[in-house]
């Protein structure tokens, strides 16, 4: 009786649990669909009104133009502020980064004379200290010989250019334009009365002159000092800086110096060759006209030849001029004519052949470097700047040139921060770099351990 009474206990429990998980499973399918229909009246209804639609990222919402430009843009403005805490760190010792250049300029000169004494038994020192005398004895002489020609002609040019301006005068008056003495008088003592306000002015220039004249001896003692050191240990000098070359670098750097004191040797001397010239031809054209000074004049068109176009436009025109105000208007057209002549021979038939397409740069290069040259640092600026374009174009072909041959030859294997590729270290089963990946679940891909054999399970 016990028996049949727990048994019929059994199933009014196991009855009662199954009524529960039907009761449960009716409740979760009446709430599923529930959940259903709310979802379809609110498909049909739409978004709530006041409810905000999802808004995307807005770095996606920029155009892929737009944020390529200002990537690029950030990354020039750190350059351009670079670039403008150089100029004013180069502004500040403007005397010494000009007088270092035009120490490397002379040295570039001479260094060649060195090189040949060397070759005729002369000791460094002693070839480097006959070079160095010799050189800055010439340079001192001839400005000793241009002052001495200007100081012995002083008179003559004075007496000829007042009786030049005598001649315009009466031209002025008795010629078309019939000009009245009294206008002429009128700007004569317009130019007196403006002196006289002004003698401050001029008297502060005349102070300034002075400080010039002070900065140029102390630029040109310091551009000594560079010049007799760079002709000494020049090669030590040049070792030395290479070490503050990453590592990486420095073989490119190494093989490009040499090349870059190549240019920068040849375009100096071939400037100074052709400077000569241009002063030998137009001072004797200047002499054979009789032109006051003709000798200074020349040496003046010597040195001006070293400021690429600017120069000889200069002293050409200062020619012409002295030739106006001293012979008159037909001697000063033709040396007008013998200045043009000289500068087309130099154009098209000396710079090609003596400079040669070591050193050529394009005529646009030239103006804007001499102008850009002559902003930052006036004259000194316009004579540094055609050959530091000349030499950075040197060395950025030579580097450029040294890079494809690296990647056509890449040389040793990897090494620093790739290393873990190859490193003996790395799973056996990694993916070899370079190797597809059917050769790699083949099992057929040179592993770095083979030296180039099938890899080995």
């Amino acid at each position: 009786m016990s028996k049949m009474t727990d048994w019929l206990g059994g199933v009014g429990e196991r009855a009662s649990r199954m009524a529960e998980r039907r009761r449960t499973a009716a409740a979760t399918a009446a709430a599923a669909a529930a959940e259903r229909a709310a979802s379809e009246k609110a498909a049909v209804a739409g978004p709530p009104k006041d409810a905000e639609p999802a808004r995307p990222v807005p770095s996606s919402v920029v155009p892929w133009g737009v944020r390529v430009a200002a990537e690029v843009g950030w990354r020039l403005l750190v350059l351009a502020g670079l670039v403008y805490v150089l100029m004013q760190i180069i502004s500040v010792v403007s005397l010494v980064v000009i007088a270092f250049a035009v120490g490397l300029l002379v040295t570039a000169l001479l260094q060649p004379t060195v090189a040949r004494l060397r070759r005729w038994g002369f000791s460094q020192g002693l070839a480097t200290a006959t070079t160095f005398i010799g050189g800055f004895v010439t340079i001192g002489l001839i400005g000793w010989f241009v002052v001495w020609q200007i100081m012995e002609n002083i008179d003559d040019l004075t007496g000829r250019i007042q009786q030049g301006i005598d001649d315009a005068q009466k031209w002025l008056i008795d010629g078309p334009f019939h000009v009245q003495e009294k206008q002429i008088n009128n700007i004569g003592n317009e130019i007196s009365d403006w002196l006289g306000e002004n003698s401050s002015e001029v008297t502060s220039a005349g102070l300034e002159g002075v400080s010039y004249v002070l900065e140029f001896f102390s630029g040109a003692a310091i551009a000594a000092f560079v010049t007799l050191f760079l002709l000494y240990d020049g090669e030590r000098i040049w070792k030395w800086c290479l070490n503050f070359v990453p590592s990486d670098a420095r073989d490119a750097v190494a093989g490009a110096g040499p090349k870059v004191w190549a240019t920068l040797t040849g375009y100096v001397r071939g400037t100074v060759l052709v400077a000569l010239i241009d002063a030998v031809f137009i001072g004797v054209g200047i002499f054979i006209l009789d032109v006051p000074m003709a000798v200074p004049l020349a040496v003046l068109i010597f040195l001006f030849a070293f400021v690429p176009l600017v120069g000889a436009l200069v002293s050409g025109a200062l020619a012409v001029v002295v030739a106006f105000v001293t012979n008159g208007l037909v001697t000063a057209l033709l040396v007008l004519g013998v200045v043009l002549l000289v500068q087309q021979i130099e154009g098209h038939i000396l710079q090609p052949f003596i400079l040669g397409r070591m050193v050529r740069v394009h005529p646009l290069a030239v103006v804007l470097s001499v102008a850009i040259g002559t902003l930052v640092a006036g004259i000194p600026g316009a004579v540094v700047a055609v050959p530091l374009i000349a030499v950075l174009n040197t060395a950025v072909g030579y580097l450029k040139a040294y890079h494809r041959e690296r990647l056509e030859d890449p040389g040793p294997g990897p090494h620093g921060s790739t290393v873990l590729e190859v490193s003996p270290a790395a799973p056996t089963d990694a993916p070899v770099p370079g190797a597809d990946a059917a050769e790699v679940a083949a099992g057929t891909a040179d592993g770095p351990e083979a030296g180039g054999g099938d890899a080995k399970g």
